[in-house]
């Protein structure tokens, strides 16, 4: 257990200042329209019967799998991911890492899927193809990143998700964060059972 009355007042005001900066990226009400907009697609792909696909790399990859469960279970919206170890080392031993999601959306995608990618830098090689290849076949992209505002998954996505930070925990936390908070605006409220 820790002592907090061991937490010195330099450690307070440390602490004060890193929350309060990503309280605000990861809160502001300038990303409510991107929230409503996944949410209003993820209901547009539910009623259509279609799906979304997921995928990332390291946590990221941990996310979008966690992503696909809840909009899968909470959300009613059928969704897959690549993160499947054989299908990550068979694409990517024939196609090579750069092209295993692309190639992984060329042969599970549909038309009116969804591609939702996660990752920090927005820079990733494969993450990049994947959304060129989803683009190409008509396919809507998110996308969840961070660091610089200007990365190429961002610019190629139909609605992205951005935080201003380097931080591979902020990042990836407030990516979680605004993935479950569209799980709840599915499926309408915040607290629900889930059995």
């Amino acid at each position: 257990m820790t002592n907090l009355s061991a937490v010195t007042p330099l450690d307070t005001q440390w602490l004060d200042r890193y929350f309060d900066r990503y309280k605000s990226a990861s809160f502001q009400a300038e990303i409510y329209p991107k929230l409503i907009a996944f949410r209003d697609l993820v209901l547009q792909v539910r009623a259509s019967g279609k799906k979304m696909m997921f995928a990332g790399n390291g946590a990221s990859a941990s996310i979008a799998s966690h992503a696909r469960v809840d909009f899968t279970k909470q959300g009613k919206c059928r969704s897959l991911d690549f993160n499947e170890p054989n299908l990550i080392t068979a694409f990517a031993n024939d196609y090579g890492f750069e092209n295993f999601m692309a190639r992984a959306t060329e042969f599970f995608a549909d038309e009116g899927d969804v591609l939702v990618l996660v990752s920090v830098s927005g820079t990733s090689p494969n993450c990049v193809e994947a959304a060129k290849y989803a683009r190409s076949r008509g396919l809507k992209v998110v996308s969840f990143t961070g660091k610089k505002a200007d990365n190429p998954l961002r610019q190629l996505s139909d609605i992205d998700f951005w935080i201003d930070s380097a931080a591979y925990n902020i990042v990836e936390c407030t990516h979680m964060l605004w993935i479950c908070t569209v799980v709840d605006m599915v499926v309408g409220e915040a607290e629900y059972s889930v059995t």
